[in-house]
C-alpha cells in the first residue's frame, strides 16, 4: 500500500462494516393463533418467513421489486411485517408486553389485598417560618439545634405515632435555594402542611410551596404559626391566602387553617387531628404482601458507607437482601436504618428507610422498585440506563407541540396546558392571567401554574418539570442558571415584548395552529484533505476541522471557490475506527454525505442545522 493511500485511510477513519450478512439474534417471538399471526420484539426476514410457512427468498425478491433492499437476516419493522402478512393473506397483531423497566407502569392490586397505610404529610413554607420546629415538636427531637443558621439543609423523613395513628412526615426546606427538594417532596405526599408566620404573613417561598402542592394536586392545611409573637396578624395571613385561592373554612371556603405556636405547642395537637382528618377521607391504602416499589427522596455518597439513598416505601415490602432498581442505578440491599439509625430487617408502605447497597447515587425523585432475582434487577437498570441515555437527546416541552404532547384534543376529553407566565410588573402578569383564561378552545384548558413578576429561575424550571408544562416571559429574562437548566430539561422559555404576540401564540398553542419558528446555525467548517472511493460507501473524505465543529447527521454545504455546489447531510462520521458525534476544532475525521456529489481534495465542508427560535418579540 502507498503512503498516500495509507494517509487516506488514517484521515478517513470509515472502516465498512464487516459481516452485514451474518444471522442476527433477535429476542422477538411469534405464531399463528386462529389465523392471525401474533407477534412480539424483533423478528428477520427468514425468522417471519419459518413462521409463516414462507420462502425467504421469495420475501426478499418481492422487496427488491419493489425498491427495498433486505436479505433474510433484515430486522423487520411493524410496517414491513404488516405489510407481508397482508400480501399472503395473514391478519396480524402486536402482542403488548409489559416493559420492566417503565416504573409508570403499575401492576393492578387485588382491591381484597390492600389495607390502610399511614399517610404521608408534605411540610411546607417559607425560611424561618418554624417548618422544622413543628417537627420538632411533633417528633420530640432537638432538630433545629442541629441545622446551620436554622435553616434545613436537606429533606428529613420521619415516622410517628399521634393519637394511635402513624404518619410519615416529609420536611421540605423552605430556603429559595432548595425549590427542588420542595418540588420532590410534593410529588410524594398525601397531604400538605403549609406553614405560614403569624408576624411575616405569605412570603415568597410561601407562594411556591403552594404552586408545588397544586400542581401535586395535594391537599392542603394552613399552620399558622407564631400566633404568640408580638405582632402576630393570622387575620391578616388569612386575607392574604384568600387572595392566593385558598380560602378558610370559616370564611366559607374549604381550606382547614390552625393557629398554632410550634414552639410551645399551643395548637399542634388540634391541628393533627385536622390533618387525620383530612387523610382518612382519602382512603389511603396499599399491600404489604407485594414487592417493594417507592420513591427516592434523597441519596448520596457517604465515605465509608458508598452510595446510600433515602428511600419512600409506597406500596409493597423492602426487605434486607432485597433486588432493587433504583433510578437508572442496580441495589442489593445489604443494609436498611430508619430515621433514628436503627438498622430494619423489612418496612412498609409509606415507611421512609436509608438503603445501603446501590452501585451508584441516584437522583432524588427517582422511582425504585423491587425484583425477584439479581439477574432480572440488573438487566432492567442496564436499560433504563440505555433510554436515560436516549431521553438526554429527546425534546421536552415546547409550546407549539404542546397541544400534541398531551394528545387527541378530539377524544372527548379536556385536556390541559400548563404554563408558568413571568413578567416585568405585577400589573401585567395579573393582566395576562385575565386575558389567557378567558381563551375558549374545545377539549383544551389553559392551566397557570405561576404568574408572578421577576427573572425566570431554576425554581421555575423545576416547577415547569413537575407540571410538565412552559415558561413565557414578558419584558423579563431568565438567569443564566435557569436557561442552562431549562435546555438540559427540554423545557421551552419563549420571551415576548408585544403583549398581543404572547396572546396570539398562546392562542395557536391551544388550537394545535402554532408552528415553530426556526433559525439557520452553523456548527463550524472542515477541509477536505483527501477523498478515497468505497463500494459500499461511495466517496468517502478525510476531512481537517478547521473552525467549530462537524456534527454528525447535521446538514451540510459543499463549497469550492467559494460557491456552494451542494446541499446534503453528514450521514458517517468517524475517527478512525469509531463512529463519533462530532469532531472538534483542528481534529481529523472521516465522513461521507447523503448526495453521490463528487467532492475533491481543496472543497470545504460546512456543518449546519435548523434550530427553534423561542423569542417572539
Amino acid at each position: 500500500m502507498s503512503k498516500q493511500s495509507r494517509k487516506n485511510k488514517r484521515m478517513s477513519g470509515y472502516v465498512p462494516h464487516q459481516h452485514e450478512d451474518a444471522p442476527k439474534k433477535t429476542k422477538g417471538s411469534g405464531e399463528i393463533k386462529n389465523g392471525t399471526f401474533v407477534y412480539e420484539g424483533d423478528i428477520t426476514v427468514d425468522e417471519l418467513a419459518k413462521r409463516l410457512g414462507l420462502n425467504p427468498a421469495e420475501i426478499v425478491k418481492s422487496f427488491f421489486l419493489k425498491g427495498k433492499m433486505l436479505n433474510i437476516n433484515s430486522i423487520l419493522d411493524d410496517e414491513l411485517i404488516a405489510e407481508i402478512c397482508i400480501e399472503h393473506n395473514f391478519d396480524f397483531e402486536r402482542k403488548k408486553v409489559a416493559d420492566p423497566s417503565d416504573f409508570s407502569n403499575e401492576d393492578k392490586d387485588d382491591p381484597k389485598d390492600l389495607v390502610a397505610r399511614p399517610p404521608v404529610i408534605v411540610v411546607m413554607g417559607h425560611v424561618d417560618h418554624g417548618k422544622t420546629t413543628l417537627i420538632d415538636r411533633i417528633r420530640h427531637a432537638a432538630v433545629v439545634e442541629s441545622e446551620a443558621g436554622g435553616i434545613t439543609q436537606e429533606i428529613g423523613a420521619y415516622q410517628k405515632d399521634v393519637h394511635g395513628k402513624k404518619i410519615t412526615i416529609l420536611d421540605t426546606p423552605g430556603h429559595e435555594a432548595f425549590t427542588a427538594m420542595r418540588a420532590r417532596g410534593a410529588k410524594v405526599g398525601d397531604v400538605a402542611i403549609l406553614v405560614v408566620a403569624a408576624d411575616d404573613g405569605v412570603m415568597p417561598q410561601t407562594k411556591e410551596a403552594i404552586d408545588h402542592a397544586k400542581a401535586a394536586k395535594l391537599p392542603i392545611v394552613v399552620a399558622i404559626n407564631k400566633i404568640d409573637k408580638p405582632g402576630a396578624n393570622p387575620e391578616r395571613v388569612m386575607t392574604e391566602l384568600s387572595g392566593l385561592g385558598l380560602t378558610p373554612e370559616e370564611w366559607g371556603g374549604d381550606i382547614v387553617t390552625c393557629k398554632i405556636s410550634a414552639k410551645t405547642g399551643l395548637g399542634v395537637d388540634n391541628l393533627l387531628d385536622n390533618v387525620l382528618t383530612v387523610a382518612e377521607l382519602l382512603e389511603l391504602k396499599a399491600n404489604p404482601n407485594r414487592m417493594a416499589e417507592g420513591t427516592v427522596i434523597d441519596s448520596g455518597l457517604d465515605r465509608r458507607e458508598g452510595p446510600k439513598a433515602t428511600l419512600l416505601i409506597q406500596n409493597g415490602m423492602l426487605h434486607i437482601g432485597d433486588c432493587l432498581v433504583v433510578g437508572e442505578h442496580y441495589c442489593k440491599v445489604r443494609r436498611m436504618i430508619n430515621e433514628y439509625g436503627k438498622s430494619l430487617k423489612t418496612a412498609g408502605p409509606s415507611t421512609p428507610v436509608a438503603v445501603l447497597g446501590l452501585d451508584g447515587v441516584p437522583t432524588a425523585g427517582d422511582l425504585f422498585r423491587c425484583f425477584p432475582d439479581e439477574k432480572k434487577a440488573k438487566e432492567v437498570a442496564s436499560e433504563r440506563q440505555q433510554k436515560a441515555l436516549t431521553r438526554l437527546n429527546s425534546q421536552g416541552f415546547t409550546l407549539a407541540n404542546a397541544v400534541s404532547q398531551i394528545g387527541d384534543s378530539d377524544s372527548g376529553e379536556t385536556q390541559t396546558v400548563n404554563l408558568i407566565i413571568k413578567t416585568d410588573t405585577q400589573g401585567t402578569a395579573e393582566a395576562l392571567k385575565d386575558t389567557l383564561l378567558k381563551i375558549n378552545v374545545p377539549s383544551v384548558q389553559l392551566n397557570l401554574v405561576r404568574c408572578t413578576t421577576g427573572e425566570v429561575t431554576e425554581g421555575d424550571v423545576v416547577l415547569a418539570e413537575a407540571s410538565k408544562g412552559g415558561i413565557i416571559t414578558f419584558n423579563t429574562k431568565a438567569s443564566g442558571l435557569a436557561l442552562d437548566l431549562a435546555k438540559s430539561k427540554g423545557i421551552e422559555i419563549r420571551s415576548y415584548n408585544i403583549i398581543y404576540r404572547l396572546i396570539d401564540d398562546v392562542t395557536k398553542a391551544l388550537k394545535g395552529k402554532l408552528k415553530p419558528v426556526y433559525q439557520e446555525k452553523i456548527y463550524g467548517h472542515g477541509e477536505i484533505r483527501a477523498v478515497f472511493k468505497s463500494s459500499k460507501a461511495g466517496l468517502i473524505a478525510g476531512v481537517y476541522v478547521t473552525d467549530g465543529k462537524i456534527i454528525a447527521n447535521s446538514q451540510a454545504r459543499v463549497i469550492r471557490q467559494a460557491k456552494v455546489l451542494e446541499t446534503t447531510k453528514v450521514t458517517s462520521l468517524k475517527h478512525v475506527k469509531d463512529d463519533i458525534k462530532e469532531a472538534t476544532l483542528n481534529s481529523e475525521c472521516g465522513l461521507t454525505i447523503a448526495s453521490s456529489f463528487k467532492f475533491e481534495v481543496g472543497d470545504v465542508i460546512e456543518s449546519f442545522g435548523l434550530e427553534e427560535v423561542h423569542d417572539n418579540g
